[in-house]
């Protein structure tokens, strides 16, 4: 009888000095659960637990992790090569077989018959929501990378003037719906003209916006064409030698950023949030191509109806994706009362107050001023975190401010990761000298 020679696991370690803190990859590949990260971002492996898949090994994007074998292991594995090696050069060669392949039977259900990026346009009453040319600003790069058609789809009625927009924002071609069920959203019309069109167009990806009405269309469209959807999305890239879209957004609670594919199917979705891709200019001169498509559906088929539509939003309440100048309380802050330190420092620079989402929890502001994952995404010119160490659920929220001040007293916190100008103090010392120096240099803040 041969004696099979026994492949040594060895141990999985972390090498000292190596690691990125790239965002905890190795352990959201960990099927055992084995690791945990440190406050530093770097992985604490549990060997009592870890079945040695070197799943985290092959995951870790600069080799900080490894397969640690004793020296007498290396001898075993030497061992285990050497016979691994002799056994297939002693197996006979399988016969070769000339195989005919039908290429567009190998392309998965004719995923490179679509082609295209197209953006919807949500509109109320015939006005476009800004998502829609942020998204539109996006959609330009991802098909310069793809080298397609960028083109934009609007449903509703007496909506042909949006076409002149889209094309302003960067469309090269417009899609357009006018049809007298489409005046109010409701899913199944909207659904049903969504689908209709892209299965006769075939457009690679759409994007829309995670906007109430954006969330619910993109999950339904998505569930009857049968491909998937990323929401929430912070990023978006192209694999070019691959043409997928790379869709990145939050996971596992916000602990880190997932970057998600669609690979067998089409077309690629992905919701954003509002404001968080920039805007581009807008171009009147642009024109391209329009093309108005038919839809045929009666109101009897249709089983819900509106019957008048009243505005949720109070009179007077601030809506802080508006503002130009944020001044945002978290944790820090400590109690409700010092608030009204952060309300007196908008006031001095002509801003509005938001908070993270602890203040929001802990009943110190109010849920609409909350900015971050569950709350607000929001793009002022100026954002300054007051006691907020900056969790990645909000950072999503306001990492692209155009210029973000932090106020914290622990160096270390992750708000200074993203800050243009970082201040180490107390709060309660630094905001008042803050205030008296504006208030007694009468400066203008210039918005």
């Amino acid at each position: 009888m041969v004696q099979i020679p026994k492949r040594p696991k060895g141990t999985i370690l972390l090498i000292d000095g190596k690691c990125i803190a790239c965002g905890a990859r190795c352990q959201s590949v960990c099927p055992v659960d084995a690791i945990e990260m440190n406050d530093k971002g770097e992985p604490i492996i549990d060997n009592q637990i870890c079945t040695i898949c070197r799943k985290c090994v092959k995951e870790c994007p600069s080799d900080a992790i490894e397969n640690y074998l004793t020296p007498e292991e290396k001898v075993q594995m030497t061992e285990f090569e050497v016979w691994k090696a002799s056994v297939a050069k002693q197996a006979s060669p399988k016969p070769k077989v000339a195989v005919i392949v039908d290429e567009k039977k190998t392309e998965d259900s004719g995923i490179f018959d679509w082609k295209g990026v197209w953006v919807f346009v949500e509109q109320v009453n015939g006005k476009a929501h800004d998502v829609a040319w942020e998204l539109l600003a996006k959609g330009k790069t991802l098909a310069t990378d793809l080298n397609v058609e960028l083109a934009a789809f609007v449903l509703g009625e007496n909506i042909s003037h949006l076409a002149d927009e889209a094309f302003g924002f960067g469309a090269d071609k417009v899609f357009i719906i006018d049809h007298p069920t489409l005046k109010f959203y409701r899913t199944d019309p909207y659904v049903l003209a969504t689908v209709n069109l892209v299965n006769k167009y075939k457009p690679e990806i759409i994007l829309m916006g995670a906007t109430g009405l954006g969330r619910d269309l993109a999950g339904a469209v998505a569930t009857k064409l049968r491909t998937g959807l990323t929401a929430d999305c912070t990023g978006l890239t192209i694999d070019k030698d691959k043409r997928l879209l790379e869709q990145t957004r939050p996971a596992f609670g916000g602990n880190i950023m997932a970057t998600i594919l669609t690979e067998t199917k089409r077309p690629q979705m992905a919701s954003v949030r509002p404001h968080v891709m920039p805007k581009s200019e807008f171009i009147k001169s642009r024109k391209g191509e329009i093309i108005f498509e038919t839809f045929s559906l009666d109101e009897s088929e249709i089983h819900t109806k509106v019957l008048e539509i009243i505005s949720s939003a109070n009179k007077g309440q601030v809506n802080i994706t508006g503002s130009k100048i944020l001044i945002s309380g978290g944790r820090g802050m400590t109690n409700k009362e010092n608030f009204k330190l952060l309300e007196e420092l908008a006031e001095a620079v002509g801003g509005v107050v938001s908070g993270s989402r602890s203040a929001v929890d802990n009943g110190w502001i109010e849920q609409p001023r909350q900015v971050g994952q569950t709350g607000k995404t929001v793009h002022p010119k100026l954002y300054i975190a007051c006691g907020i160490s900056g969790a990645i659920q909000h950072l999503v929220g306001m990492q692209e401010s155009d210029y973000i001040i932090a106020i914290n007293k622990d160096k270390t916190a992750p708000i200074f990761s993203v800050a243009h100008l970082g201040i180490v103090g107390d709060i309660f010392e630094i905001i008042p000298a803050i205030i008296k120096k504006i208030n007694e240099s009468n400066a203008t803040i210039v918005q």
